[in-house]
């Protein structure tokens, strides 16, 4: 689509294309991560109340859950579904971008281990990589199972 205009930067249909196609997109990311981070504000708050907050099972739980997501829209997205660049950036960059959290995860490893918690901080690193990407597989599973 923008073939022409990055060729013929000067066309004014094509600036005007490209402007509204850039701002739909900056705010379909901006929208999702709003709605991202609350929910993960949320899931977080209530995952503690639940399960204490010895160790940090919200951020665990949004970064399994969070995983699993992408893994179902990218392997839906790959087989049977082909949504517009909009929705795939509301959906991927902005929500799940801001539900999921690395930075997080950091601090909170670090935290855990200033607390002289190694084994936890150990266990809660590995358990975090090891079932985000579980969460992952198993999101590109289930959809080539509903798919296939």
């Amino acid at each position: 689509m923008f073939a022409n205009c990055w060729l013929r930067i000067g066309r004014r249909d094509c600036v005007i294309t490209f402007g509204v196609r850039l701002v739909k997109l900056l705010l379909a990311i901006a929208f999702g991560g709003a709605l991202g981070a609350l929910g993960r504000y949320f899931v977080s708050i209530q995952i503690s109340s639940w399960l204490g907050s010895n160790v940090p099972w919200g951020t665990l739980i949004v970064n399994v859950v969070g995983s699993f997501i992408l893994g179902a829209l990218y392997e839906a997205g790959t087989l049977v579904w082909q949504p517009s660049a909009e929705l795939k950036a509301f959906l991927t960059i902005g929500m799940l971008g801001a539900f999921t959290t690395f930075s997080t995860f950091s601090l909170d490893v670090l935290l855990l281990m200033e607390r002289g918690a190694w084994v936890t901080a150990g266990g809660y690193a590995f358990g975090s990589l090891f079932l985000s990407v579980l969460g992952l597989i198993a999101g590109i599973i289930l959809v080539r199972g509903l798919v296939a």
